[in-house]
């Protein structure tokens, strides 16, 4: 057999691993909260988490609703909510 097929193998068996939810050495799993939840845990409405994630209220509610995908910035602005909501509403405050 190939390199490139031992490969494809070895890289088939590490997805199949991974979807069993097995650790798998070397890969990554990216993790972001649901917003309904941030914005729940923080007390603020969706009129008011919007604007602090920087959102028309329609967008949020598509977010919130799964109609719309979270993108990378948003994804790391949900995380450091989600941690550490004090930081982001102090660096926040005159947007929201």
């Amino acid at each position: 057999m190939s390199d490139f097929g031992k490969d494809l193998i070895e890289a088939m068996q590490q997805a199949a691993a991974h979807a069993q939810g097995k650790d798998v050495p070397g890969t990554r799993v990216h993790y972001f909260p649901d917003p309904a939840k941030v914005r729940a845990k923080i007390g603020l409405s969706q009129e008011k988490m919007a604007p602090l994630v920087g959102m028309s209220l329609s967008g949020y509610r598509k977010w919130e609703q799964g109609k719309r995908q979270v993108s990378g910035p948003a994804q790391t602005l949900l995380r450091v909510l989600d941690k550490n909501p004090k930081a982001v509403i102090d660096a926040l405050e005159d947007v929201a």
